[in-house]
């Protein structure tokens, strides 16, 4: 671990309301191998906007499950072009046509098993792909503690259950701060959105409690 839990815990209270900017700078000035991810949903392009006002060369991570709506990879493409993002994109083996034809689409949260299967497959398994790629030390991530019970017992810097430092810029911002942040800045936001393997709000898909 690149921080030990002193170091971790200081850093939470130096960095409580710093600037989601300066949390960037900070995440990036540690030195180690650094990616950011996303998911390209409705307030995703607030943390884009400010990776590429300050670490515009960050590589950014994009599990595309192949089942965002037509809105999602309008915007995705909108954003890639006008903030020059270093987009990688990470897809399942299988497409989304594929699957719906073999396996009969997106399983039910009532289809325990099938749902955890999905899940992997389309999120999970690509992730680990980039993760096997880049091999972060670091990981920058859009996450707000407002969001889930799970995020709330996180912190602007914690430690995933992988072994990386996971940084969240705007972990303390509301949901009226980033949509105040969007409009201020023009972005482009997805209207429509939707993440099967979450389904509900407030439900993690796995990126950030898989071990």
């Amino acid at each position: 671990m690149i921080l030990s839990q002193q170091e971790i815990e200081e850093a939470n209270h130096r960095l409580r309301n710093a600037a989601p900017t300066d949390v960037i700078r900070w995440a990036v000035g540690l030195g180690s191998s650094t990616i950011a991810s996303t998911s390209f949903g409705v307030n995703a392009g607030a943390l884009l906007h400010m990776i590429a006002q300050t670490t515009p060369k960050l590589p950014i991570v994009w599990v595309d499950s192949g089942y965002n709506v037509a809105d999602t990879y309008r915007v995705a493409d909108t954003l890639t072009q006008q903030l020059r993002l270093n987009l990688h994109v990470y897809s399942p083996a299988m497409t989304a046509e594929r699957r719906n034809a073999i396996r009969g689409g997106i399983p039910t949260l009532d289809e325990a098993e099938r749902h955890a299967a999905f899940t992997r497959e389309v999120k999970l398994e690509p992730f680990e792909r980039a993760l096997a790629e880049h091999k972060p030390k670091v990981w920058i991530s859009g996450i707000r503690r407002e969001e889930t019970d799970h995020r709330k017992s996180l912190d602007i810097v914690s430690v995933d259950a992988r072994g990386i430092l996971k940084i969240a810029p705007v972990f303390y911002w509301t949901e009226q701060q980033i949509h105040h942040y969007m409009r201020e800045h023009a972005i482009p936001s997805c209207k429509h959105y939707s993440d099967p393997t979450k389904v509900l709000n407030g439900r993690e898909c796995g990126l950030h409690t898989a071990a």
